[in-house]
């Protein structure tokens, strides 16, 4: 959990660079996308978190938390893709003024990508093991109508 929380961090700095001029771009409103969509994640990374350590069972806010995070993983897919682009079209404009970074960068930031999806999926993974499933046939069983 740390490392994708460690990823989604480099990857909304990453998010402003441009790698075919090798600056940063804020005042792009495109560019924020990314970073408002990660702001669901870190959330479920922390509900995740506190479900395990508080030993709780799995709700229906994370379990819509982690149904938000599987479309935004279509996004994940999408800057990939787009990311893999980018480092393949280093052969079609080999013959303009590219920046020094240019390779490095596009490999970084698709691996990061790529990381966070595998990384994604793994939390998923994690959850059901250390939380539980989504059983909700027994929901108003765990409910203390006192509280």
């Amino acid at each position: 959990m740390v490392l994708s929380i460690c990823i989604l961090a480099m990857l909304i700095v990453l998010n402003f660079y441009g790698i075919y001029t090798n600056k940063f771009y804020f005042l792009k409103p495109d560019n924020y996308i990314f970073p408002i969509l990660a702001i669901v994640h870190f959330v479920y990374l922390y509900v995740v978190q506190f479900k395990i350590r508080e030993d709780e069972v799995p709700d229906i806010q994370m379990r819509n938390l982690e149904y938000a995070l599987y479309i935004i993983l279509f996004v994940y897919l999408y800057k990939l893709v787009d990311s893999l682009n980018n480092l393949l079209s280093f052969a079609i404009y080999k013959d303009h003024l590219l920046p020094d970074p240019f390779k490095f960068m596009s490999v970084l930031i698709l691996y990061l990508y790529l990381m966070l999806l595998l990384l994604t999926f793994i939390s998923f993974k994690h959850r059901k093991d250390q939380v539980g499933k989504y059983v909700f046939d027994d929901f108003n069983q765990n409910i203390d109508s006192w509280d």
